[in-house]
């Protein structure tokens, strides 16, 4: 019964991009737990279950107690740049390729999307792809970045000795206008978003499907955990992102 019920889910969503002249994803921490990275806030199993924030991901940490900052991101950037994209990646980049999701607005740091092909994408809250001297500029990619760090534990810029800082926006940070309006553009244009991996709760994204509603379009959501928009969304789907999406590429086919 389980699989019938995701089947005829996924047909529905199917059926809902074939007939869209505009179609954009959102995605959030779901679409990579496939791939080996826990999402923030599951409870057990979250980033933030075991460690406050507020206490090692601030830009004012960042800035006061450095070693602290590096002390934590540092081993979880090397995990992240050892991780590959699931099925749920790649479908999304399938889809794009089909030429029919226009571009994927995406909360995640870990390069995963690009990675699969994903061409158009808007990450609003950067990327560990880089990182950056505070003071310079100067940039490094993410496989040299661990050449960087002194016997003090800090990563520093090789020309002027500023602070590296990860590309990525930490609490405290604004988000990039340019992400935030080319997503927001995205969103007020697009006849279908579909959500997947998010829990809708994160501010600014968590505001993109309803800019989506306003003008007229249709929200699907393709994620495990309740939402804000479930009772808004014209398909609901519930199951494994890495099932979900191949199963609706599947359908399309």
């Amino acid at each position: 019964m389980a699989s019938r019920t995701t089947t005829t889910g996924a047909q529905q969503l199917a059926e809902l991009i074939a007939s869209s002249r505009s179609t954009v994803a959102l995605t959030g921490a779901g679409v990579s737990v496939p791939s080996g990275i826990p999402d923030f806030r599951t409870p057990g199993e979250g980033i933030w279950e075991n460690v406050d924030p507020m206490t090692v991901a601030t830009i004012d940490v960042f800035h006061r107690d450095t070693r602290r900052f590096w002390d934590f991101y540092r081993p979880r950037f090397q995990t992240l740049g050892d991780k590959r994209p699931n099925s749920a990646h790649r479908a999304l980049a399938e889809l794009e390729e089909l030429g029919l999701l226009e571009a994927v607005i995406t909360q995640n740091i870990d390069r995963l999307h690009r990675s699969a092909g994903t061409r158009s994408l808007v990450e609003v809250h950067g990327s560990i792809a880089t990182s950056s001297c505070t003071t310079c500029g100067a940039s490094w990619p993410l496989e040299q970045v661990e050449g960087l760090f002194g016997a003090d534990g800090i990563a520093s810029c090789t020309s002027c000795l500023g602070k590296v800082k990860p590309d990525v926006v930490l609490f405290g940070e604004m988000l990039p206008i340019e992400a935030i309006e080319a997503a927001r553009v995205l969103a007020e244009s697009a006849e279908l978003m579909i959500c997947v991996g998010s829990s809708l709760e994160v501010f600014p994204a968590a505001g993109l499907p309803e800019l989506t509603l306003a003008a007229g379009g249709a929200v699907a959501i393709v994620t495990k955990g309740p939402t804000p928009y479930d009772d808004d969304a014209a398909v609901r789907l519930r199951g494994d992102v890495a099932e979900e999406l191949p199963a609706v590429l599947g359908a399309l086919s």
